[in-house]
């Protein structure tokens, strides 16, 4: 039997943010694929008028992960959306074919 303690939802994680990685990198375009064992994500920057866009980070995460991740984000938009008012969603998106490599969404 645990005596709560050692879980690891109550373990503290020291969690290092080097500079570099704390600036960020701006994405206005994500792409999804997985296959059985792993979810990648591709954050790209699309800028207007360049027909080229570049993928800025991947993250590579396992399904559990990607589930976790998901109900993370609904979390945080939910509150988001309380405290500052219902996000709109833009236009369409972009038009231009995603099925490149196919098993791919977008968000």
């Amino acid at each position: 039997m645990q005596d709560g303690k050692n879980t690891p939802q109550n373990q503290q994680i020291d969690v290092e943010l080097p500079e570099e990685v704390a600036e960020g990198i701006y994405s206005n375009l994500a792409m999804i694929a997985h296959s059985n064992s792993e979810f990648v994500i591709d954050f790209i920057r699309l800028m207007p008028g360049v027909p080229k866009a570049k993928v800025k980070s991947r993250i590579i995460m396992t399904p559990d992960h990607a589930k976790r991740l998901l109900a993370a984000l609904k979390d945080n938009i939910a509150k988001y959306e309380q405290s500052f008012g219902k996000i709109q969603s833009g236009a369409e998106g972009p038009n231009f074919p995603m099925n490149f490599g196919g098993g791919y969404g977008e968000a």
